[in-house]
Order: C-alpha cells, then sequence, then structure tokens
C-alpha cells in the first residue's frame, strides 16, 4: 500500500504510544469475546471496568475527575482503534455523554459522576431520539414537570445504544412549552433502581449487534432538580449544538478507520485469491477498484486528520463536522460495498470481516444527525 500521508501535529508521540498500548490490549483482550458479544448483544459491564482500569475509557478527563489528563486526540486515536477491530459504538456513546457533564455539568455533578465513568463503573447513555421525533430535535416530546426539588419524567426514546446497559443518562426532556428548542433541557438520570424508568427488549439491528440498542420509558420517572445540565431550564438544545460536532468527529474518524482497515483486507485477499490461473489483483478491474477504494482512503485520512487538529485548536465550525461526518459515512459504505464484491461470495458471509463492516457501516448515514440533515446544515453556511 501507499505510505500513509504525513502525521498531523496533534498525532504527538504520547498519543502514538496510546494507539499502540490500545491495539495491543484489544487484541489480547477485547477481540477474542466479540462474538460472544455479538450473540448476546451488548457488552458485559465487568469488561468496561477493565477498560476503564486501564485508562482507555475516558483518558481526556482531567486527572480531577478521574481521568489521564490527556486531550481529545487520545479519545479520537482510541476510538479509530475501536472502529478498525470491530469494536462496538459503546464507548464512543459513553464519552459523548461524559462530555455533557464535563461541560456543562456542576462541580458537585462532576464529581458525583464522571470518576465513576472513567472508572468503567457507569456505562453513560445518551436518551434522545423518540418514535416521532429523529434528527428533529425539536420536535421531542419527553415531558419533565417541576414539583418543588424535583420533576416529573413522562414519554418515550427509541434507537438508543446503550440504552440495557447505562448506568447513566443524559435524557433530552422538554421543560416548557416555549416554541422550537427553546423548552429543552437536560437530565441525568441514575438508572439502577429508578422508579418508573424501564428499558425495552434489545432491538434486532443489522449491525452494531454487540452494542445494545432499546426503547426507553419513563412513566412518572422522579429525577432530583439538582441533575439538570446547566443553571437553568431551557440550555437543551444549545447543549447539544455545541457538541455535536464532537460527537460527529467521532463517527468520522471510525469511518476513516475502517476504510483503511477494509482495503488492507481486500489487498490481502485479491493477491492470494486465484481466478482463472492468476490472482484477483492481476486483472485489471480489481487494480482499478482497489485504486479507486486507496484514493478515497488516503483523502478521508487527510481531511479528518485536518478537521481533529482544527478540534483540538478550538476552530473547527459545526458545518465542517458536519461534512466530515456525512461524506465520510458516505464514502465509508461506497469503499465497503466495492471491497464486499471483490470477496465475492465469501464477501457476504458474516465469518469475514468485510461482510461484518458492511453491515456495521450502514448506520453511518442515519446516527449523529441523517446525511440529508447534514447537507441542509452545511448549506445554510453558504
Amino acid at each position: 500500500m501507499m505510505p500513509p500521508p504525513n502525521p498531523q501535529p496533534w498525532l504527538t508521540e504520547d498519543v502514538a504510544r496510546f494507539r499502540d498500548s490500545v491495539r495491543r490490549f484489544i487484541a489480547a483482550e477485547l477481540a477474542p469475546r466479540l462474538e460472544a458479544w455479538r450473540s448476546q448483544g451488548f457488552v458485559d459491564q465487568a469488561v468496561w471496568r477493565r477498560v476503564g482500569g486501564m485508562g482507555m475509557l475516558l483518558p481526556e478527563l482531567p486527572e480531577t475527575w478521574g481521568g489521564e489528563g490527556g486531550s481529545l486526540a487520545h479519545q479520537m486515536v482510541l476510538q479509530e482503534e475501536f472502529a478498525r477491530a470491530e469494536m462496538p459504538v459503546s464507548s464512543s456513546v459513553h464519552s459523548i455523554a461524559a462530555h455533557y457533564l464535563l461541560e456543562y455539568g456542576s462541580a458537585a455533578q462532576k464529581a458525583r459522576w464522571l470518576p465513576r465513568m472513567a472508572r468503567g463503573e457507569l456505562l453513560g447513555g445518551i436518551a434522545m431520539t423518540e418514535p416521532d421525533a429523529g434528527s428533529d430535535l425539536q420536535a421531542l416530546r419527553t415531558r419533565a414537570i417541576r414539583e418543588g426539588d424535583s420533576y416529573r419524567v413522562s414519554g418515550s426514546k427509541t434507537f438508543i445504544t446503550n440504552g440495557a446497559t447505562a448506568g447513566l443518562l443524559v435524557v433530552v426532556v422538554r421543560t416548557s412549552e416555549a416554541p422550537g428548542g427553546k423548552g429543552l433541557s437536560l437530565l441525568v438520570m441514575e438508572t439502577e433502581g429508578l422508579q418508573g424508568f424501564s428499558a425495552g427488549p434489545l432491538l434486532a439491528k443489522l449491525g452494531q449487534k454487540a452494542s445494545d440498542t432499546t426503547e426507553l420509558f419513563f412513566d412518572e420517572v422522579s429525577v432530583p432538580a439538582e441533575n439538570l445540565l446547566g443553571e437553568t431550564e431551557g440550555k437543551g438544545f444549545a447543549q447539544l449544538m455545541a457538541q455535536l460536532p464532537f460527537e460527529r468527529m467521532l463517527l468520522a474518524v471510525g469511518a476513516a478507520a475502517v476504510m483503511e482497515r477494509a482495503l488492507e483486507l481486500t489487498l490481502d485477499y485479491a493477491r492470494t485469491r486465484k481466478a482463472f490461473g492468476q490472482s484477483l489483483f492481476e486483472f485489471q478491474n480489481t487494480r482499478f477498484k482497489l485504486a479507486e477504494c486507496a484514493t478515497t482512503a488516503h483523502i478521508a485520512r487527510i481531511f479528518v486528520d485536518g478537521c481533529i487538529q482544527s478540534l483540538l485548536d478550538g476552530r473547527l465550525s459545526p458545518a465542517a463536522a458536519c461534512m466530515a461526518k456525512w461524506w465520510c459515512a458516505e464514502e465509508q459504505f461506497k469503499l465497503l460495498d466495492e471491497c464486499l464484491q471483490l470477496f465475492g461470495g465469501y464477501g457476504y458471509m458474516t465469518e469475514y470481516p468485510v461482510a461484518r463492516m458492511w453491515a456495521d457501516a450502514r448506520v453511518q448515514k442515519i446516527y449523529g444527525g441523517t446525511n440529508e440533515i447534514m447537507k441542509e446544515l452545511i448549506a445554510r453556511n453558504l
């Protein structure tokens, strides 16, 4: 293969060493158990404690709040390595939930929850989507009514990653009838023993089978008012908009890593698989297809690396994050489809990584904001 693009300044020696440690840890302790997690539909809680104990859940958190004092670059390479190894998206969602607390939580809230999340004792989740409201966050209807020192929450959510296993949820609720997103707020809920809260059965999905996805139900759930994120109600929509670029970059870096891994696997297969007396790679069509895939993966890497640097510098615009999310998701699926085709019938067998990657990649164009919504948001900034 062509040499990788020159690394961006964000890929320091410390970050590179962390990547190597993560890759070795995944190969030794996580990858051998992945098939069992796919079969049961979730990752065992004890695993997250082990990952957290290795400092590989929230390495970017300040040491004050239980992290390793790293930067967002550490979380980015963590997600790259998880994606490359077909690990579930549970850890990226966990990181997103933690960042809502880090950015908007009070000192007491951070001290209460972040160290436990960093250690893997509490798996985090984000409860946004509802049966009648997906990308249109302003249409969310789950209600939280203030009653003295608590809120009474009623409603439901769907397609929630970590829904069945999360011990802590950041829930988007409507605290007033103010128009648009002005009535939305974020409430934090600890789910263990929470009366009135329940999770539905695991939803059967096309891909991402090792991450649990469920419906959530809130039946007059009482939540302490002190669990509100932010000093006042009505800040939820702005908080969501401010954090979505980080979420979308997590998706983009995973897409870039999967493209590179799929290309590696397909090159190896094409050079060893024989047809009509020669290797697949010796056919011009195969070489042309792989040349196209290599170019796409190369462009994605340069684009994503530049966006990560902008994120670390505090200058990544929401529009650029949308560009990264939609383009990488789109090209990831196209590339995987080409690679699967080159594997022929074997590519349709789920024992081959390319088949699983193909299935896992399809949702990339949907979650984190559909690709159609990404284009609309970009267009508004033209």
